[in-house]
């Protein structure tokens, strides 16, 4: 918090909009009081209310509108917390590599998951990586406040794991492996001997996925939306053990990679099914930044997720 205090002190010289700024406007709105924002920032009320007060007179227009105790953004403030949620995690980014280079580390490579069932792939790299590169940290994050490609804009992660890669100016997505998105079934399911499942069948159905947005699941998008299907319920789960017990037990199905309903149906009464004639095709990208690409662990990681995705091709043909 030193570095808040030179900021702060800063604010008094006379510029236009500092980085302390930002730093206010976001803890007065994460807590909702001049009175816990100050408490955060290890700073006295007084001193917080008369660097709000001067950042106002500085900017010409109200930031906040007061409401008793609570303090609501104007829409000038609302701009303003938009670019601290862009820029400030970038500096605190900057910082914490800077910190990590002085100690002579490497860094931490931060992985964003937008695909819920590759947990399990994911671990067949990270296992080889971390033991080469023992001066790299792993952190796994699934929770982005803009999105994993707001995510990787605001280097809240430096790598996203996600089947819907967007095309954007500054971002690079790189495909790892292919798989089938099929519909899993309990064993004594009367679909289990089908070869292939129409949308219509799903009609009666309870389905069970991740708790992802419906325009966002394969499973609607490409085969239950077209045919203007609804399942008979839609339960959402947040883990696969759970989800393929719910499956076995015949209390729904569920639309998984087939590589992973395979490696459950080795141990547990469940049946993968091809959905429509054809079957949804899909790819895994590992999705970075282009100005990243010279950080040899980060490319190192991609390198070796391709490389282990393509020993295991091999294993399974």
């Amino acid at each position: 918090m030193d570095l808040f205090h030179a900021y702060i002190s800063s604010v008094h010289g006379g510029g236009m909009l500092e980085r302390s700024h930002l730093m206010v406007i976001r803890e007065v709105e994460r807590q909702g009081s001049l009175t816990a924002a100050a408490d955060v920032l290890n700073l006295t009320q007084s001193a917080l209310s008369h660097t709000v007060k001067k950042l106002e007179q500085q900017l010409g227009t109200p930031v906040w509108t007061r409401e008793g105790r609570a303090m609501r953004l104007t829409q000038a403030g609302q701009y303003l917390l938009g670019l601290a949620n862009r820029m400030l995690p970038q500096f605190e980014h900057a910082e914490a590599r800077m910190k990590q280079y002085a100690q002579g580390e490497r860094g931490t490579l931060r992985i964003g998951m937008e695909c819920h069932p590759c947990y399990q792939w994911l671990l067949k790299v990270v296992s080889p990586y971390l033991a080469r590169w023992p001066d790299v940290d792993v952190d796994v994050k699934q929770r982005f406040q803009f999105g994993g490609i707001g995510a990787l804009f605001g280097y809240e992660i430096d790598v996203l794991v996600t089947p819907d890669p967007l095309k954007k100016p500054g971002l690079r997505f790189q495909p790892v492996f292919d798989y089938e998105q099929v519909l899993v079934v309990a064993d004594a399911h009367a679909l289990a001997n089908e070869p292939y499942v129409a949308p219509e069948h799903l009609a009666s159905e309870v389905l069970i996925t991740y708790p992802v947005e419906t325009d966002r699941l394969d499973i609607y998008t490409q085969f239950l939306t077209p045919a203007n299907v609804v399942p008979k319920r839609h339960k959402v789960i947040e883990t696969t053990d759970i989800m393929l017990q719910m499956v076995a037990s015949g209390r729904g199905v569920a639309a998984l990679p087939r590589w992973l309903a395979e490696e459950y149906a080795g141990w547990m009464p469940i049946t993968p099914l091809r959905l429509g004639k054809k079957g949804i095709a899909k790819q895994i990208f590992l999705g970075t930044r282009e100005s990243d690409d010279t950080i040899d662990y980060l490319t190192a990681f991609v390198a070796m997720a391709r490389e282990t995705e393509r020993a295991e091709a091999r294993v399974r043909a």
